[in-house]
């Protein structure tokens, strides 16, 4: 039997191996990567599902974080960019510091960007509501090196110790730093692939500063009252779902309901202080929303929100936008579009 089935397949490849290695050679050059993200469409996504309050009130709508849908840049994905209405090829240079950086160091930066969104959620929507929140740890993690950085420091490395002494905060490393001079060396204490390992680091000197060549992120681990547990999937990151994750937490922390059993979408990034910034492929990000069937769509002021409107009004999209600068204007705009519901 597995004779007969051997002759057989010896046979066909026998008779189709010129077509056997077009199609081959063909499938590897469709998909030979390039350094190109595709940028496919937008959607949104039901931000309540991820986020978990204890004894949480209910919405009768929801808050929506909108977000882009993105492929890997093939040379089949690049020529189909240029078919597909709407797709949009974009550099992955865009999204490095230089030209020595490379996915990994962007997809943790994507990561880490999503954890201080979280933070500044919690912590904005936590004080608005009057509710317990405070700081229990904080993890310190390089962000990016300079290219001029000769040390052993990569990107997504954990700091836990600086000469001997526990980084607790980022005073610490300035500290210790301006009590050294150019060419001096540090011991560090990292965490790099779940493994503990000391480097020893060189003090350069740029722009009259003393520095090791990177920049630190630091991550806030909160304990709140009530409980709260924010869960995204790997593949999701980046911080635009800031102003849209502080909503629905402080939805869930208070009695009145902010939806109006409206669905809003919105996107975002917000910092400690409750600011809305900017951010990129606003476009696609709102006609995600329209094709979901968004009522309210919120969005930083400024570039983001001018463009929007431009949209809204060239495509006839019956959406209602919002612009915002911070968490505060947000919220009123919220409260007005009750006040109007009543007027009507």
């Amino acid at each position: 039997m597995f004779n007969n089935l051997y002759e057989k397949i010896k046979k066909f490849i026998k008779e189709y191996y010129k077509n056997i290695i077009f199609f081959v050679v063909l499938y590897i050059i469709f998909m030979w990567p390039l350094n190109y993200y595709i940028i496919v469409g937008g959607g949104i996504m039901e931000v309540g599902n991820r986020i978990e309050v204890e004894d949480a009130y209910k919405a009768k709508g929801s808050f929506n974080l909108a977000y882009v849908g993105e492929a890997k840049g093939t040379v089949a994905t690049y020529l189909l960019s240029y078919i597909m209405p709407d797709w949009k090829r974009v550099k992955i240079s865009n999204y490095t510091y230089d030209e020595l950086e490379d996915l990994e160091d962007v997809a943790f930066r994507g990561n880490i960007d999503l954890l201080n969104a979280h933070d500044n959620a919690i912590k904005n929507a936590y004080l608005k509501a009057n509710k317990e929140y405070k700081i229990n740890k904080t993890d310190f993690y390089i962000y990016y090196t300079d290219k001029d950085n000769k040390n052993d420091l990569q990107v997504g490395d954990k700091l836990l110790k600086i000469d001997g002494q526990d980084i607790t905060d980022l005073n610490t490393l300035k500290t210790i730093l301006t009590n050294h001079s150019k060419n001096d060396k540090v011991k560090l204490v990292i965490e790099r692939d779940n493994k503990e390992k000391e480097v020893v680091a060189t003090i350069y000197e740029k722009n009259n500063e003393l520095i090791l060549g990177i920049y630190v992120n630091a991550i806030n681990n909160y304990t709140t009252n009530p409980k709260i547990k924010i869960k995204f999937k790997d593949s999701e990151s980046g911080p635009s779902g800031g102003i849209i994750e502080t909503l629905d937490i402080y939805n869930k922390l208070t009695k009145e309901d902010i939806t109006h059993g409206l669905k809003i979408a919105g996107t975002g990034e917000i910092d400690s202080e409750g600011r809305v910034l900017a951010i990129g492929e606003v476009k696609y990000k709102l006609l995600g929303a329209v094709k979901e069937k968004a009522d309210v769509f919120i969005v930083p002021n400024d570039q983001n929100y001018a463009e929007c409107v431009k949209i809204k009004k060239q495509k006839k999209l019956k959406i209602k936008l919002i612009g915002v600068d911070n968490f505060e204007q947000a919220l009123e705009a919220l409260n007005n579009l009750e006040i109007s519901k009543k007027n009507k």
